[in-house]
């Protein structure tokens, strides 16, 4: 199946009730464990890379390897690049293949954010390219304030009037979510997100799903949160898993034996697919 609109895929995951799974990839390996859960699965998932594993594979590669491995699918598959925190990088993503990006500048102030967002959006939808924008504060887990106080989270009125000034295609929210490792159990504002979703007509987005409690994740996928970006946990299985594999792998430790870890690898995915369908929904080609 062809690469798929990672907007209609969010807009279809909400009119469904179900959530899409947005998986952090950084090699071949992961590209193809994702697309293969997905297979599995028979659920849309969203290819994601983040810009700081730019030092290990290039934008071009990423996209390269990700649509050839979507084009023998036979569930919808988007691709999308995370967290590009200039308007420069942005561009990089899309010259290198990128058919969605992402302009994260949540941390400037309002008018900034829009205005930067805004150039990103006119230069991607003048080439066909999708764009998500974040306006929030979604901070660090290490950070107990950034994910607690309700004073960092997304404000309805400024939701709409971002995405009027700036037609994005989606928005990432700060609900009492945050990247990395919680040191905390976070809890989602639900009457935030509800407020969010009555007053917006484009996708919503959850940055820093890695952790939040199953019930949680669940419950925001019935109140009309698409899109649940999923890399710190990911990450951690693929280290833990590794490491058990060369620790018990003795003689036999060369690369093909460490590749043994695939099937925990798509076990993982899978298992982030079946806790974002609470409905159990059976896609429909």
């Amino acid at each position: 199946m062809a690469l798929q609109s990672v907007k209609k895929l969010l807009t279809d995951a909400y009119k469904n009730g179900y959530g899409v799974a947005a998986i952090n990839v950084f090699n071949y390996e992961s590209i193809k464990w994702a697309v293969q859960a997905a297979e599995r699965e028979q659920m849309p998932i969203l290819i994601q890379f983040y810009p700081g594993y730019l030092k290990f594979i290039s934008f071009e590669q990423v996209s390269q390897i990700a649509k050839t491995l979507i084009r023998d699918t036979t569930v919808p598959i988007g691709l999308h690049q995370d967290h590009s925190a200039t308007y420069e990088l942005a561009l990089q993503g899309m010259k290198g293949g990128f058919p969605s990006v992402m302009i994260d500048k949540s941390t400037s102030p309002f008018e900034e954010n829009v205005a930067v967002t805004a150039e990103v959006v006119k230069a991607a939808h003048a080439m066909g390219i999708e764009v998500e924008g974040e306006l929030g504060h979604v901070g660090s887990a290490n950070n107990l304030d950034d994910f607690k106080n309700p004073n960092h989270f997304t404000a309805v009125e400024d939701a709409v009037n971002f995405v009027e000034q700036t037609n994005v295609d989606s928005l990432a929210v700060a609900v009492g979510n945050a990247h990395g490792p919680y040191i905390a159990t976070p809890e989602l504002d639900f009457k935030r997100i509800s407020e969010l979703r009555a007053a917006l007509d484009i996708p919503i987005v959850l940055h820093g799903c890695s952790d939040i409690p199953t019930d949680q994740l669940q419950k925001s996928v019935e109140l009309g949160i698409s899109k649940y970006n999923i890399a710190t946990e990911w990450d951690r299985h693929f280290y833990n898993t590794l490491k058990k594999q060369m620790e018990t792998g003795g003689r036999n430790a060369h690369y093909p034996n460490l590749l043994a870890i695939e099937e925990q690898m798509i076990e993982f995915v899978q298992s982030k697919i079946k806790i974002l369908n609470p409905n159990n929904v059976k896609y429909v080609k």
